[in-house]
């Protein structure tokens, strides 16, 4: 199967850009077939400077890579015309004339009329002597698809099931603009079939043109591919997707530290589910499994939480080897004396479970690197009973049961403070959260025994005694 990715590049590229384009790599990918990509810039007002750029970067990110260089629609302008003349040539074209203001007043009277909006027609009754005429004078026009008044366009999509559209409430498009440049109508069926497309994947807001694809097919004598329209990506709200409420943008993703594996298993399972409980998918996983009858009709929530969730288990799967790698110059930055930690993958591996983002990690780690003053409210906790009256007694204990230690590894700390707890009378949370506490200075971070193997004995009792001093 030939799939294709045919983004215009009207800005970075969407979200839900990226979802069609690994629905459609997915599938070309799983049946031995190739993934192309097309750039739809044939509407040259719209275009933006860098926006095939970051397309292209884009799907790199995303590790869906075309398998052959991308068709540009800007350089293949004779070819719709070509068409578009054809198309003329035997009936299923007109031009026409209108101008802008007349189109403007036509459907401003038809909704006044409550009526919907399309095109009257007028230039569909004009002669061939009088369309020479006109056109020798140098008139401004386009050609518009002549579409019939009667009968129905019936089809089977891939995700809709049969779908019946009445044909005289479709309107007449435009195919070839007054500069010579085609719509998406005409240049994308001319690609699609020129590049022996056999399944296109698009939005829902297409359906609705279908009909007039379908019908160019037939005008031209080609047999038209497979249709999948995916469904819309809506806010939290059930409203489209949109800047007001969302990043929209896969730009601002990437920028913010998502793993390219998070965002494709993200996308991948709006609309789209396995049947299965698992939710966590790569690449490969999602090649073997993924199927366009399992995509469902209605909306795909974007949930954020969803997407974080998964950053982090991604993160976690990271090996602890390449994820300090990667942490370190961003700690390094923060901390000089992280540049010769000779205890690093150690110290990175107790944060590891911990971090959803990469730049979480200096920030994390700043206990290793930094002592603070650790405020009172910190060091008590009301469900571990640790109060003003006891601090100052289990800071004593504390200090009294690491002392004589030799063996510092965390699961000997942590068996030394079990016997002391039933020693003193005390439970091991009244131990274990001054200790973690006073290490760290934070109310959340990795394990208190953990982190003093980490930091040392000498290190761990340094920041112990002046902690109890203090009290």
């Amino acid at each position: 199967m030939r799939t294709r990715f045919a983004p215009s590049p009207t800005g970075f590229l969407h979200i839900g850009g990226l979802r069609t384009a690994l629905y459609a790599y997915l599938v070309a990918k799983q049946t031995g077939g190739e993934f192309l990509l097309r750039i739809e810039d044939t509407d040259q007002e719209r275009s933006v400077p860098g926006a095939v750029e970051n397309i292209l970067s884009t799907l790199h990110f995303a590790g869906l890579d075309p398998d052959q260089k991308p068709v540009i629609q800007s350089e293949r302008l004779p070819l719709y015309k070509k068409y578009a003349a054809q198309l003329q040539r035997d009936g299923y074209a007109y031009p026409c004339f209108c101008t802008q203001g007349r189109l403007n007043q036509m459907r401003k009277d038809q909704m006044a009329r409550k009526e919907a909006p399309m095109y009257d027609r007028l230039c569909c009754a004009l002669s061939q002597e009088q369309i020479k005429k006109r056109i020798e004078a140098g008139e401004p026009h386009v050609l518009r698809l002549k579409i019939p008044r009667e009968g129905k366009t019936i089809f089977d999509d891939d995700i809709r099931g049969t779908v019946e559209f009445k044909n005289w409430v479709v309107d007449d498009q435009v195919l070839l603009k007054s500069d010579g440049f085609p719509t998406y109508h005409l240049a994308h069926v001319v690609d699609d079939h020129l590049m022996d497309i056999g399944l296109v994947i698009r939005g829902e807001e297409w359906l609705s043109s279908l009909p007039k694809h379908l019908l160019l097919f037939q005008y031209l004598g080609w047999k038209p591919p497979r249709y999948a329209h995916v469904p819309l990506i809506l806010n939290k709200d059930k409203s489209k997707l949109s800047k007001r409420q969302s990043d929209v943008a896969v730009e601002d993703y990437i920028q913010n530290g998502y793993l390219p594996e998070a965002l494709l298993n993200f996308v991948a399972l709006l609309g789209w589910n396995s049947g299965t409980p698992q939710d966590i998918f790569s690449l490969k996983e999602l090649i073997d499994q993924f199927s366009i009858e399992r995509v469902q009709k209605h909306g795909a929530v974007f949930d954020t939480d969803k997407l974080n969730w998964l950053q982090g288990q991604w993160i976690r799967k990271i090996p602890t080897q390449e994820f300090a790698e990667r942490i370190r110059p961003l700690v390094e930055k923060g901390f000089s004396s992280a540049r010769i930690d000779e205890h690093f993958l150690e110290r990175a591996a107790l944060v590891h479970e911990r971090i959803t983002f990469f730049n979480e990690a200096p920030d994390m780690m700043a206990f290793f690197y930094q002592t603070s003053d650790v405020p009172l409210d910190v060091l008590l906790n009301k469900k571990q009973h640790v109060t003003e009256a006891n601090i100052a007694q289990i800071l004593q204990t504390i200090i009294h049961t690491l002392e004589n230690i030799s063996d510092w590894s965390p699961d000997a700390l942590l068996e030394q403070f079990r016997f002391s707890a039933e020693k003193n009378k005390l439970k091991l949370g009244q131990l274990l959260w001054p200790l973690r506490a006073i290490l760290t200075g934070k109310p959340f971070s990795p394990g208190a025994t953990e982190v003093a193997s980490a930091l040392g004995k000498e290190e761990t009792m340094r920041r112990l005694k002046n902690a109890s001093y203090k009290c």
